[in-house]
C-alpha cells in the first residue's frame, strides 16, 4: 500500500468515521484503488436527504485533500456490497 492510501485509511477512521458514527451511520470501504476509492454509507445515513451534501462537503474533499486526483464514489443504503469492510472509528 502506498504512503497516500496509508494516509487515506487512517483519515477514514480517525476522521470521517467518528463523524458518520456520531450522525448513526456505518461507513463501508468498497475499492481502494490508485485511481479509485468507492465508500458506502448505511445505517442513519443509508438514503438520508443528506446524504449528497455529506459526500460533496465533507467526504469528498477530506479525500482529496490526501490524494487530489482520485476518484471518490459514494453509495448509500442498507444493501452492502459483499466483500466491504467496515470502518470504525479510531
Amino acid at each position: 500500500m502506498t504512503d497516500k492510501a496509508d494516509a487515506v485509511r487512517q483519515m477514514l477512521r480517525e476522521v470521517l468515521a467518528p463523524m458518520i458514527h456520531a450522525d448513526g451511520g456505518e461507513l463501508y470501504l468498497v475499492l481502494s484503488s490508485k485511481k479509485e476509492l468507492k465508500l458506502h454509507l448505511a445505517g442513519k445515513l443509508g438514503g438520508k436527504p443528506g446524504t449528497p451534501a455529506t459526500v460533496s462537503h465533507v467526504i469528498q474533499p477530506a479525500v482529496h485533500a490526501i490524494s487530489p486526483k482520485v476518484k471518490v464514489t459514494v453509495t448509500s443504503g442498507w444493501v452492502i456490497a459483499p466483500g466491504s469492510e467496515r470502518i470504525l472509528p479510531a
